[in-house]
């Protein structure tokens, strides 16, 4: 870590200090995600280690908000990932300090949120929504098929972004983000729609995006769609998810799909997952996860999980992990 990032920690963390002495609503917060197991990609060799973000890639940060009256108040959020495993900053090299969100903006209880900055984008909060193994690159098919796998482009976040999402309306939401045109960036615009709805057991959404840049070098365009539900049987709580990439730059096209469950066991879930990816052209995905997470505390689980992954043409892939996260 450089001098200028270890002086925004310093800061950040100054700033939530002296604040959180002022007013109740600015809040550190974290998670700490580390495992032993074994990973080996389609194709690759086998490697044994202790990793770090197996099911949620370690992360601080600070959020809060300031009540500006009627209703509308000031809000901000800067968050940093890190790896536990080794210290280091970031997913991995090069990674910017606060890739995670780096927002400020404004929020108001009738008329919903706006945001500006680094946001998560409207795909990858549908996409962690819908899976029981919510936003782990390491065993959730549905993040490392739309996220990891060459389909759509752009991250998980978008630089240069305006966000905006409305207060629920009976249970329907919507949402925009658009990032802005500019050449240091890599050119090209970035624009996103999604639109949920989640009434009783029942939950839906949809989401739309076209990608022209990602971050500060080019980006292959793409536009992807994606439809996702779950319902709550009352024994399990079942997922589902639908979706399509077009890579306007290659032209070849991906669709894939994927069904889940999370069935609670004791003090923990039961959780599988299979997600496939159909291309029109090159080798085919499939990959199955399961896995049991166990909570000794509203904070603290413990979680044992193996996946398989398959991709035509390669020797087969897979992964188990042992592994401890904490929030705080």
């Amino acid at each position: 870590m450089n001098k200028t990032s270890l002086l925004s920690v310093a800061a950040a963390l100054a700033l939530a200090g002296g604040a959180a002495q002022a007013q109740s609503n600015v809040t550190l917060f974290g998670l700490m995600d580390l495992s032993v197991g074994q990973t080996k990609a389609p194709g690759g060799v086998r490697n044994r280690d202790v990793d770090s973000g197996r099911m949620t890639t370690s992360h601080f940060g600070v959020r809060g908000s300031e009540d500006l009256g009627g209703g509308l108040s000031a809000v901000f959020r800067l968050e940093h990932f890190l790896r536990a495993d080794t210290g280091e900053a970031g997913r991995f090299t090069g990674d910017s300090f606060w890739s995670r969100n780096a927002t400020v903006g404004l929020s108001h209880t009738g008329y919903g949120t706006v945001t500006l900055g680094r946001n998560t984008t409207p795909l990858f909060v549908a996409t962690i929504n819908f899976n029981p193994f919510g936003d782990s690159f390491g065993y959730s098919p549905a993040v490392r098929h739309y996220f990891t796998s060459g389909t759509a482009t752009g991250d998980s976040g978008w630089n240069d972004s305006i966000v905006y999402s409305s207060p629920s309306l009976g249970g329907l939401r919507v949402g925009a983000a658009v990032t802005t045109d500019t050449t240091g960036s890599g050119g090209g615009r970035n624009t996103g729609f999604n639109l949920g709805y989640a009434v009783g057991p029942f939950a839906a959404a949809f989401v739309w995006q076209d990608v022209e840049k990602d971050g500060a070098t080019p980006v292959q365009d793409t536009r992807t769609w994606q439809l996702s539900g779950s319902y709550q049987a009352g024994f399990a709580k079942l997922f589902a998810q639908f979706g399509k990439v077009d890579n306007e730059t290659t032209g070849n096209n991906y669709k894939l799909a994927g069904l889940g469950a999370s069935v609670p066991v004791g003090a923990g879930s039961i959780l599988a997952y299979w997600g496939r990816i159909e291309p029109e052209t090159g080798n085919g995905r499939k990959t199955f996860s399961v896995g049991y997470d166990y909570f000794l505390s509203k904070r603290t689980d413990l979680y044992a999980v193996a996946m398989s992954d398959k991709v035509d043409n390669l020797s087969g892939g897979h992964g188990f992990s042992v592994g401890i996260r904490h929030r705080f």
